[in-house]
């Protein structure tokens, strides 16, 4: 009888977990049970080539089982304009975790929150870009000072083997820091920079393990794994940079004047935002805890992504023979001289450009985009897909497709430029994602990209350390992250 009832329950258990909850869903890759198809992710390393054979063998529309939840996968272009781009409200929202509202106390933030909170606080971040000169000479004259610096401290080291990446990394956090708090890391705030930095490669490391992954996914199971849990780096790590962002807030209420209608960052722009939101009744929109989580986004999203972008972009030119050589040989004719590059040149640089976005494609530091939800119930490759259901733009996909992009592991910036030689348009290159949460930063980042990289191969020749050029294989960790290696630098213009 014993044996009977438990071949019944397993028999049930199995049903259930390998037809029943899938049934109405797109056919994908058959989940384990608690894990779904997150092996295929953890043990393919950094993500990409599991996600582009279900998609050979799935086709664009398939489910990805991330623990015991699925997820749509859409992974053509064409698919995701279809959705994504011309259907953009009904996938709008973003997919809820419970670590993420434990992280940040609540639904705060403008990443992990939805509706009318999230429409109402991506919107005034947005405008307060564009009033500090987002896009315009104003922002560009703040990069350009950035590189004026990284200049000197890369010059104090020429013919040595020195930290780039370091150095670079200084630089990028300025610029979001201005943007955010108002002021630079100078030599004053050296020590401050450094715990923030430690803060970042902290997170690089200790999240990015195979126990962290199955705990976010699957708690129940990867709660019995070896290691520090979730709960217990979070704890640690959310402490110490909410503490560096309510000191910076507290210090802006003091200082502010709430009379004048111009701000010079964020935080100020949001404090004087909330006294008006204040004095007509309003508390909650304009929130003390939402102003620490909002920073968090902007100032985590806004270093760790352009900082990784660039370094790669690096580390790709110093693996590709030629490709500084002709970069550089396009510098000279269209800029001559060591006189800093602006956007004004861009236009003319179309060689510079076409590297900036082979870079972008090959390094594709997203392995799996954004957790999307579906605002209603809709319709997806003729399956019917219930309001609430996980939806991913999976733009890594996208990013790999042979067919628009042939060896698509192969760096070769030449794809980006047309008969004419001039740069050419590609819509299947996505990094900033696509649809109403594609990224808020993306013109800060795209004129950073620019100005960095174009300076910085415009004033120095480049060569690898004694290690040789730094390494380009991602199998080590999922996820992609920063490369650490030193250059030898000398000065092109004399």
């Amino acid at each position: 009888m014993i044996l009977l009832l438990l071949s019944t329950a397993l028999f049930a258990f199995l049903f259930h977990e390998l037809y029943w909850k899938r049934k109405n869903l797109p056919p994908g890759p058959p989940p384990i049970p608690f894990i779904g198809n997150m092996l295929g992710m953890l043990l393919e390393k950094p993500g990409y080539e599991c996600f582009r054979r279900w998609t050979k063998n799935y086709g664009d529309v398939y489910t990805f089982w991330a623990g015991v939840t699925p997820y749509v996968m859409i992974s053509s272009y064409d698919r995701i304009k279809e959705t994504f781009i011309r259907d953009g409200d009904t996938y709008k929202d973003k997919y809820p975790q419970k670590f993420n509202e434990r992280f940040r106390g609540g639904s705060y933030g403008i990443v992990e929150t939805n509706g009318h909170f999230w429409s109402t606080h991506r919107r005034f971040a947005l405008s307060s870009f564009r009033d500090f000169g987002l896009g315009k000479d104003l922002m560009q004259e703040k990069i350009l000072l950035e590189t004026q610096e990284t200049f000197r401290k890369l010059d104090q080291h020429l013919g040595e083997e020195q930290d780039v990446p370091k150095v670079l990394n200084n630089a990028i956090a300025n610029v979001i820091n201005q943007v955010v708090f108002g002021y630079r890391f100078d030599e004053s705030r050296e020590e401050e920079f450094g715990k923030l930095r430690d803060l970042m490669e902290f997170q690089e490391k200790a999240f990015t393990t195979f126990k962290v992954h199955v705990q976010v996914f699957a708690p129940k199971i990867g709660q019995w794994l070896p290691g520090k849990s979730l709960d217990e780096l979070l704890d640690d790590w959310k402490k110490d940079f909410y503490e560096f962002f309510n000191r910076q807030i507290e210090e802006h209420r003091q200082k502010i004047d709430f009379d004048s209608e111009e701000s010079q960052d964020y935080a100020e722009a949001y404090l004087k935002e909330q006294r008006k939101q204040e004095s007509q009744g309003e508390f909650e929109l304009f929130s003390n805890k939402q102003l620490s989580n909002t920073c968090f986004d902007l100032w985590f999203a806004g270093l760790s992504t352009t900082n990784t972008t660039t370094n790669w972009i690096i580390c790709y030119i110093m693996n590709t023979p030629g490709v500084q050589e002709k970069m550089q040989e396009e510098l000279d004719r269209v800029v001559g001289s060591d006189r800093l590059v602006t956007t004004a040149d861009k236009n003319d640089l179309p060689y510079m450009n076409a590297v900036i976005n082979e870079s972008q494609r090959c390094a594709n530091i997203i392995p799996i985009n954004l957790f999307h939800a579906t605002t209603k119930d809709t319709v997806i490759n003729g399956y019917p897909i219930k309001k609430g259901t996980g939806v991913v733009a999976q733009i890594n996909t996208v990013m790999l497709d042979e067919k628009v992009f042939p060896e698509p592991y192969k760096f070769h910036p030449e794809r980006f430029i047309d008969e004419n030689g001039k740069l050419k348009k590609v819509e299947e290159l996505v990094p900033f994602s696509v649809g109403k949460r594609q990224c808020l930063g993306e013109g800060l980042a795209r004129m950073e990209l620019f100005l960095f990289i174009s300076n910085f191969f415009n004033r120095y020749k480049v060569a690898p350390s004694s290690k040789g050029p730094p390494s380009i294989d991602k199998t080590e960790r999922v996820g992609v992250f920063p490369r650490k290696f030193n250059a030898i630098l000398t000065k092109r213009h004399l």
